[in-house]
């Protein structure tokens, strides 16, 4: 079973994440910023990864470590879980719409983290969430977790839709880097012989 369980405690947060990548897409997100659990919704449903994560954070001051250190150990959890990564796809993309916006993710689960971040929203805020604190998630997600990630709004007007429209393709392109290859499951999808 490809899973993990992550824990993290710091000053300003204390985290618990865990994965199944085999799973059906079951959530439960408990993170004290209502915007920020709907979108972990959308990522779990939509790549079908299990996910559990809770968050106690200094919401009091923002939501910024929050949102960043659940990326940290979410990315830390999807590294885990995948392992040596042998019989993977690795690569995962998605061209996703959601009414007015569109938006293209891909991504490669290279242990080589890398984000490439063109996404424009048209507002600040998004009820009482800041805008910003979406690429901040993905950076941190990417960093650690080993990803090679490509997220770009080709179309889009409303802020909630094209946040929306972006953890979603994440997640479609994330439930196809991580499915098993029938063609090559015992085998580390690289002519290096090692991710």
């Amino acid at each position: 079973m490809r899973t993990a369980t992550i824990t993290r405690k710091t000053a300003e947060t204390d985290i618990s994440v865990a994965v199944n990548l085999d799973g059906s897409g079951a959530y439960h997100m408990a993170t004290g910023v209502g915007f920020f659990d709907h979108m972990l919704d959308q990522l779990a449903r939509h790549s079908l990864i299990d996910m559990n994560v809770r968050c106690a954070g200094d919401t009091h001051i923002d939501d910024h470590h929050s949102v960043e250190d659940v990326g940290i150990a979410l990315g830390q959890a999807l590294a885990q879980a995948l392992g040596d990564k042998r019989g993977i796809r690795r690569y995962g993309a998605c061209l996703l719409p959601m009414d007015d916006a569109l938006v293209r993710a891909a991504l490669d689960l290279s242990g080589r983290p890398y984000l490439v971040w063109n996404v424009d929203f048209p507002t600040a805020k998004i009820g009482s969430f800041d805008t910003e604190l979406v690429r901040e998630f993905f950076q941190a997600l990417s960093t650690h977790g080993g990803i090679t990630l490509h997220v770009d709004a080709l179309h889009g007007i409303n802020s909630h839709h094209i946040a929306e429209a972006a953890f979603k393709a994440v997640a479609r392109a994330l439930r196809e880097a991580v499915e098993t290859d029938p063609r090559k499951a015992d085998a580390i999808p690289s002519t290096k012989g090692a991710l």
